[in-house]
């Protein structure tokens, strides 16, 4: 009778169920993780994940529905975003005292998804990160000016939790390298706003007013953006006029200049094991800021353009480390939130 009751359950809120061992405990918890975890950052807000609870453990799979396959060809940024997913499923874990493990699982070329496994553990310390998760966000607005003084600059470095082959660089406005990393901006906005399939692919993701948002719960939100609703027949020809190089790069200046500094996350190996591990890497490091009450936003574009990105590789790094996720940080006040799915419609339950 209590199977029927969660097998009743699960299809009414569009959760596939299969014949299970798993407990409604377990379930109810691991859902619980999960809630957590879709909070993670991911390219357009595209949210391009699936999660499979099992008895004692968790699986997270790419969800090949959600690509961006122009702006993402190789999906690293997917696989960073799944990282991300991980590193809070992880954090949130802990509050449910599960001590969590991760493992990388290939399933073909260029296809991996990841386990966490999750064992119960009474004694187990609530991360201190935890309370951060649902404050989280991307900051896209002119930022105060304000310097992040260096003392708290220290504790950022210091409580960095850095994976095997993850570097970290911090560039304080009015540096060269702040400078530098500018011009390498404004390059990749010249490439992208001249790619018409990169615009039509931004666009595709674009909510231009409350119904949008309502009924796909994804993709970039005309609150998140900072104009109001409109009727898409309005808003798209809107958000064309500006996709032009010059008044993007106006843009992303005079964003960069209200900001204390950008940041440049790095990998030695540019592989799928080390874009998930950077996530995880990056999650944290989006939760410390969280934590200290500083913002953030990408500014990705010299990263995401190919030639930009090795022009920065062989002559940033000497050929050595591979950039791959550059964001402005500073203060300013809170923004509209993304929205997210449904929690039920990104979970399988199987044995």
């Amino acid at each position: 009778m209590k199977l029927s009751l969660i097998l009743i359950l699960f299809i009414i809120m569009g959760t596939t169920v299969s014949a299970s061992s798993v407990s409604k405990e377990r379930i109810n918890d691991f859902s619980g993780i999960i809630k957590y975890a879709v909070r993670a950052p991911s390219g357009h807000n595209a949210q391009p994940w699936k999660f499979v609870i099992k008895k004692n453990e968790i699986e997270i799979h790419p969800d090949w529905s959600r690509v961006l396959p122009v702006v993402d060809p190789d999906n690293r940024e997917l696989y960073i975003s799944l990282g991300c997913a991980v590193e809070n499923l992880c954090v949130a874990a802990t509050a449910q005292k599960y001590l969590p493990s991760v493992r990388v699982v290939k399933t073909g070329d260029k296809k991996y998804y990841i386990v966490v496994e999750l064992v119960k553990d009474a004694n187990l310390k609530v991360d201190p990160l935890f309370d951060a998760i649902e404050k989280r966000q991307t900051n896209r607005s002119i930022y105060d000016g304000g310097m992040i003084a260096e003392s708290s600059m220290d504790t950022i470095r210091q409580t960095l939790s850095l994976r095997p082959g993850v570097k970290s660089y911090f560039y304080k406005k009015g540096s060269a390298d702040f400078a530098t990393f500018m011009a390498f901006v404004k390059e990749g906005n010249e490439v992208q706003m001249g790619d018409s399939e990169f615009k039509a692919e931004l666009e595709k993701w674009m909510r231009y007013n409350g119904t949008q948002t309502k009924k796909t719960q994804d993709g970039l939100t005309n609150k998140m953006m900072g104009f109001p609703g409109v009727p898409a027949f309005i808003g798209k020809p809107i958000v064309e006029s500006q996709l032009k190089a010059e008044k993007q790069n106006k843009s992303d200046v005079e964003k960069m200049n209200s900001s204390s500094h950008l940041v440049l996350l790095t990998i030695a190996d540019n592989d799928i094991s080390d874009w998930i591990a950077l996530g995880q890497t990056m999650e944290r490091l989006l939760l410390k800021f969280t934590s200290m009450h500083i913002c953030n936003a990408y500014v990705n574009q010299p990263c995401e353009v190919k030639a930009v990105s090795e022009k920065i590789r062989e002559q940033v790094f000497g050929g050595k480390e591979y950039p791959m996720i550059l964001m402005r940080i500073g203060y300013a006040k809170p923004v509209p939130y993304s929205p997210r799915r449904e929690v039920s419609a990104v979970i399988t339950v199987e044995n």
